[in-house]
């Protein structure tokens, strides 16, 4: 392209300039040239231009104007896509005229390659050009003849600003849209219990994040109580972490509700939700765990089956015992073939049932990675004096949180189902309110 030398005395004045550049010996070569930053308001900026005089010209008005800009020099855009690779700049100088790019396709490749600000080079006559780069996402444009020292510096800065401000409200938007959708996916896996008015059992449900909380986990429960009073409860965990994770565990939720609504129960239920797991999955290696059990206030018993879940923790007139009924593998693991037996429990008017997801004990409480384990998580159990619920569960997670500190917090997601009966005389207040 032809050069468009600026019309202002200092750029003229630094035109003149004697420095060596291979078979040109009276224009410098920004290319081997680095300007160095003078003070701490450092910018990296990349010139794509291929002529030398007007690449002499920018680096002049830098130099005058602002110290604080290091400048790197190419000739064509197929050269600046590598440097583009190497290291992506503040701010790209694109000149619009180029051997192998012009106007905007010129633009939408320096884009494609970088998410840098850009300031745009054009003509005199290429004003409209300028404002259409703009609309395709330039941060602004510069007419060359017109350009002062001054005039650069404020373009380059105010384009590296809005660039900045750009990537925060993307950002900003991502977060919302993340947050949303965790919210979406945490109501389908963390339903409000079913219940009757009168039921005869109390649920206390609680969930809490890991400190990795975005990447959402596939921990889930439900509780559903049936026409003739029987209580049913599921707490379960899919592996992995994620969304794919969480949309398995809402699949498998939504799927026990169904079931349950529709009178499936026992080992037909947990095989027709494997094949839910089957079908929902994103990984073969996928799997989950669950416990599953019936509450019969009649007779005083659960009926539970485990799939490859923890234990739970059992409250009788001795305090807590660590209960683990024989169980079968997790879902996923033996497609088809397992087993999952069915063990009674008796539970006594004044006994309770605490049901969690492994992220309750599985995680480190020091500095050396040592786990809670079932055994400490029980000692914290029996630790607690309340015999309230909500107090008991609230006080058990806030004390496993406190012994996580020291490794940072959390790993996993905690889901936790408390069970118990309720006293004749609250069932029936209870039932009284919600008819009134």
């Amino acid at each position: 392209m032809v050069p468009v030398l600026p019309d202002s005395p200092n750029a003229t004045r630094n035109a003149g300039n004697t420095r060596n550049t291979p078979n040109t010996p009276n224009v410098p070569n920004p290319r081997n040239n680095t300007v160095a930053p003078a003070h701490s308001a450092h910018a990296n900026v990349l010139l794509i231009e291929d002529d030398p005089a007007d690449a002499l010209l920018v680096e002049a008005m830098i130099e005058d104007d602002t110290p604080g800009i290091r400048l790197t020099w190419v000739r064509s855009l197929a050269e600046a896509t590598d440097k583009l690779r190497q290291q992506i700049p503040d701010c790209v100088l694109l000149d619009l005229d180029l051997p192998d790019a012009q106007g905007l396709d010129a633009l939408a490749r320096v884009r494609a390659a970088s998410d840098a600000a850009v300031v745009v080079l054009t003509g005199l006559d290429e004003k409209l050009i300028g404002l259409a780069a703009m609309a395709a996402g330039a941060q602004d444009y510069l007419v060359k003849g017109r350009v002062e020292p001054d005039l650069l510096s404020r373009a380059v800065r105010y384009a590296i600003q809005r660039k900045q401000a750009e990537r925060t409200s993307v950002a900003l938007h991502a977060s919302q849209l993340h947050a949303q959708e965790n919210a979406r996916l945490e109501r389908g896996l963390l339903p409000t219990p079913l219940l009757n008015p009168d039921s005869a059992v109390a649920v206390v449900p609680r969930y809490r994040p890991g400190r990795a909380h975005a990447l959402l986990g596939g921990d889930f429960y439900d509780v559903v109580e049936d026409a003739d009073g029987l209580v049913h409860a599921v707490i379960g965990d899919v592996s992995g972490h994620g969304p794919d994770a969480a949309a398995t565990g809402v699949a498998l939720r939504l799927a026990w509700r169904t079931l349950v609504l529709t009178g499936v129960t026992g080992e037909r239920q947990l095989r027709l939700m494997e094949r839910v797991l089957l079908a929902e999955r994103s990984d073969r290696h996928t799997f989950a765990t669950a416990t599953t059990l019936t509450l019969a206030p009649a007779h005083r018993t659960a009926r539970i089956r485990r799939a490859g879940h923890p234990g739970a923790l059992l409250r009788s007139t001795a305090g807590w015992e660590w209960l683990e009924v024989p169980g079968g593998p997790a879902l996923g693991f033996l497609p088809g073939r397992a087993m999952w037996p069915e063990t009674t429990v008796a539970l006594p008017d004044d006994a309770a049932l605490a049901l969690f997801t492994d992220g309750l004990f599985e995680g480190c409480v020091d500095a050396h990675r040592d786990r809670l384990g079932e055994t400490g998580l029980l000692t914290l159990a029996r630790a607690i004096e309340t015999t309230c619920p909500e107090a008991f569960v609230d006080e058990l997670i806030e004390r496993v949180e406190e012994l996580a500190v020291p490794s940072g917090g959390l790993d996993d997601d905690v889901a936790l189902l408390y069970l118990r009966w309720k006293s004749a005389s609250a069932a029936s207040r209870e039932s009284n309110n919600a008819s009134t």
